[in-house]
C-alpha cells in the first residue's frame, strides 16, 4: 500500500463498482424475500466526508488510503481492502480495489429483501485490530476510516468514508528547515479499534512523522506528517531526536478528521513574553538577548533554564558603558555558563561591561573564563565590569585581568559603587596593574560585600608613581563600604612603583567596615621600587570616624606579623590575632559573635581545616 500526502479539499470522486451476478433484479422470489445469492450488493462510488470547524477539513476525495504526490488528493490503491456490513447485523464482506479502480469482493453480500433505505457500513481496515503509530516515517501515515450508505437491490450504494484519526503536519520555515533531520511528535503511539472507529488509545511517546512535500503557489514546501489518535492534547515537539522537548504555543487537542498545521520556526534559543521577560535556552539565545538589550532595551529581565555554553561566540557586555547600563533582572537558575573569552580594549569587561542601580544578576556560576582588558582605564570582572546594582548568588572560576596602571580589576566585578554583593565566590586568578581584588577591584560609597570569599591568587604588577591596591576579597574598600563574613584563602602579592598596599582581606580599607572578615592559606608579600605596605589582613587602614571599623578579624600564616601594614586606628573590638597563634576555633566564636551583633543571617562553622560560612 502507498503511502502519500494530502490535505486540500478535492471534488472529484474515485468510482468503484463490482461487478453485477448472472441473474437481473427481474427474477423475484415470492414475496419481498430474494433468491438467495441472487442480488449483489453493488458501490457506486467512495466519497469522503469533508468536516468543518475551526480546524480545517482533512482532505476529500476518496479514503486517503494513498496519498497522491501532488498533495492536493487522494485514492485506495490496489489491492486495499475495506469491509462492508449491511444493518449492523450478520455477515461482513470484505472487497479488494482493482488495479483498474473497481473492487472484487472476496467476501460479497447479498440483498434478501426488496426493503428500501438499509443502511450499509463500511470500514478500513477491514479487520480489527491495533495500529501502530510509533513511526510513520518507515512504516507509512496510519489510517482508520469509517463509512456509510443507504441503498437496495436496485439503488448502487455510495459510501462516504470519513477520518477515525487527525492529522497533524509540521512545516518548518525557511531559516528552521536546514537543521531538521527528523521530527518526533508526542502523543498516543498505539490505537485499538472495531469497525473503522478508534476504541482506546495507548502508549504515550514519540511518534516519529513521515516526511512529505506539497506545492504551494508554485512552491515546493517540505513538511513532516503523522495521524493521531483524536482526543490527546499535544503540546510538544521534538527534532532529530536531539532529546530537546519544544513545547507548543498552544496545545492541540486533535479532533478525528480534522487536520492541523504546525508552523516550525527556528530555535532562536530564547522566548519572549511581550512583557520584557526573556527566558535563555542556549548560547546563540543569550547573544541574541544581549544584542536586544544594548540596542535600546537594558530593563529586560533574563532568566537561564540551561548551562549555557559561549565557547566560539564573540561577546559583547550587555551595559556597555557608564551611558548604557543594565538595569533588569538576570536571574541564571543556577546554571552555569562555560567559555566566556573576552580579550581586548574594552573599557568594560565581563558578561556585564555597567550594571546600573535596580540591575541585578543572580544564581549564576561562571566558569573557564578568559578576560583580559589593556584598557588604560579597564574596569574587568569575571561577572562585571562596573555596577551599582546587586549581585547575589554567584560564581566566577578562570582568569580575569586587566593590565591599564588607572585599572580596576576583580574576581567577579571590577568595580562595585553602591549596591550589595552576597554570597559571591572567585576561583578566578586575578591579575592588575591598577586595583586587584579577588571578588571586588574596588568597593565603594557605601557598597556592601556579605559572605564573600576568593580562593584564586590575587596579583598586582604596577608601573605607575601613585597608590596601588590588592586584596584577597577587595582591592580598595572605600567610603563607608562594608565587607562582612568574607574571606579569602588566595595568595595576595604586589610589585611594581608607586606605593603599594597589600592586603590578605583588603588592601586598602578607607573610612570602611570590616567584620568577621579573615585571610589564610596563601601569602601576602609585596616589592618593588616603590614604598609596600603589607598586612595579614589590610595593607592600610584609615578610620575618619571614633568607631571602631575592623572588628573580629583575623589572618593565618600568610607570612605576615602584622594585621594592618599602615596605621593600626579603628581596629576595637576583638582585636586582630597574630597568625602565629590564632585558634581557628575560638577565631569563629568571635567572629560569629560580632556577626550576630551586626544582625547578620550568616555564621562560620568548621570547614575541613578552615571556617566556612552557613546562612
Amino acid at each position: 500500500m502507498k503511502k502519500r500526502h494530502s490535505i486540500q479539499i478535492l471534488l472529484a470522486a474515485a468510482a468503484l463498482l463490482l461487478a453485477t451476478a448472472a441473474c437481473t433484479k427481474d427474477e423475484l422470489a415470492d414475496g419481498d424475500r430474494l433468491p438467495e445469492g441472487q442480488y449483489p450488493l453493488e458501490i457506486a462510488r467512495i466519497t469522503l466526508g469533508v468536516e468543518g470547524g475551526e480546524a480545517q477539513p482533512w482532505g476529500a476525495p476518496a479514503t486517503r488510503v494513498s496519498e497522491d504526490g501532488d498533495g492536493k488528493s487522494s485514492t485506495f490503491d490496489a489491492d486495499d481492502k475495506f469491509a462492508v456490513q449491511i444493518d449492523d447485523e450478520g455477515e461482513v464482506g470484505t472487497y479488494t480495489v482493482q488495479d483498474d479502480g473497481s473492487a472484487e469482493a472476496e467476501t460479497p453480500l447479498y440483498w434478501s429483501d426488496r426493503d428500501e433505505g438499509h443502511t450499509v457500513r463500511a470500514w478500513y481496515p477491514a479487520t480489527d485490530g491495533t495500529l501502530d503509530l510509533s513511526d510513520q516515517q518507515t512504516d507509512g501515515l496510519a489510517y482508520l476510516l469509517g463509512a456509510t450508505g443507504t441503498g437496495d437491490y436496485q439503488t448502487p450504494v455510495t459510501l462516504s468514508f470519513t477520518h477515525a484519526l487527525a492529522k497533524v503536519r509540521v512545516t518548518p520555515t525557511d531559516d528552521a528547515l536546514g537543521e531538521v533531520q527528523s521530527l518526533q511528535l508526542y502523543a498516543y503511539t498505539q490505537c485499538t479499534y472495531e469497525k473503522g472507529t478508534v476504541v482506546q488509545g495507548s502508549q504515550e511517546g514519540w511518534i516519529e512523522m513521515k516526511k512529505c512535500e506539497y506545492t504551494e503557489n508554485g512552491n515546493a514546501i517540505t513538511c513532516w506528517e503523522a495521524n493521531v489518535v483524536p482526543g490527546y492534547t499535544i503540546t510538544k515537539l521534538m527534532a532529530n531526536h536531539d532529546s530537546k522537548e519544544r513545547t507548543l504555543s498552544s496545545g492541540i487537542t486533535p479532533v478525528a478528521g480534522k487536520f492541523y498545521n504546525i508552523t516550525l520556526n527556528k530555535d532562536k534559543g530564547y522566548t519572549d513574553d511581550g512583557q520584557g521577560n526573556y527566558t535563555v535556552t542556549s548560547a546563540e539565545g543569550l547573544k541574541a538577548v544581549a544584542d536586544i538589550a544594548n540596542n535600546g532595551n537594558l530593563d529586560i529581565n533574563i532568566t537561564l533554564t540551561a548551562d549555557i555554553d559561549l565557547k566560539g561566540i564573540d561577546w559583547t557586555p550587555i551595559g556597555i558603558d557608564y551611558n548604557h547600563r543594565y538595569t533588569g533582572t538576570f536571574d541564571g537558575g543556577g546554571h552555569t555558563i562555560t567559555g566566556l573569552k573576552i580579550t581586548g580594549n574594552d573599557q568594560y569587561a565581563g558578561l556585564f561591561g555597567h550594571i546600573g542601580s535596580g540591575g541585578k544578576v543572580m544564581n549564576v556560576k561562571l566558569e573557564g573564563v578568559l578576560i583580559e582588558s589593556d584598557n588604560e582605564m579597564s574596569v574587568v570582572g569575571g561577572v562585571a565590569g562596573y555596577s551599582r546594582g546587586t549581585l547575589e548568588n554567584c560564581s566566577v572560576s578562570g582568569s580575569v585581568s586587566g593590565s591599564g596602571k588607572n585599572g580596576f580589576v576583580g574576581g567577579v566585578v571590577g568595580y562595585q559603587n553602591g549596591g550589595f554583593l552576597t554570597g559571591r565566590s572567585s576561583s578566578a586568578t586575578v591579575n592588575a596593574g591598577g586595583i586587584a581584588g579577588g571578588v571586588a577591584g574596588t568597593s565603594d560609597l557605601g557598597a556592601t560585600l556579605t559572605a564573600c570569599y576568593a580562593t584564586g591568587d590575587v596579583t598586582l604588577e604596577s608601573s605607575g608613581t601613585g597608590s596601588y591596591y590588592a586584596g584577597g576579597v577587595v582591592g580598595s574598600n572605600n567610603n563607608s563600604s562594608t565587607l562582612i563574613a568574607c574571606y579569602a584563602w588566595g595568595s595576595v602579592s604586589g610589585s611594581g612603583s608607586g606605593t603599594i598596599y597589600v592586603g590578605g582581606v583588603t588592601g586598602s580599607n578607607d573610612s570602611s567596615t570590616l567584620t568577621a572578615c579573615y585571610h589564610a592559606n596563601g601569602t601576602v608579600s609585596g616589592t618593588g621600587s616603590g614604598t609596600i605596605y603589607t598586612g595579614g589582613v589590610a595593607g592600610w587602614n584609615y578610620k575618619s570616624f571614633n568607631d571602631p571599623v575592623i572588628t573580629a578579624c583575623y589572618w593565618g600564616s600568610n607570612g605576615q606579623t602584622q594585621g594592618i601594614g599602615y596605621n593600626q586606628a579603628g581596629t576595637g573590638g576583638t582585636m586582630l590575632v597574630d597568625g602565629k597563634r590564632v585558634i581557628w576555633t575560638i577565631a569563629m566564636i568571635s567572629m560569629n559573635q560580632a556577626l550576630q551583633e551586626a544582625g547578620s543571617e550568616w555564621q562560620y562553622e568548621p570547614g575541613d581545616s578552615l571556617p566556612t560560612l552557613n546562612k
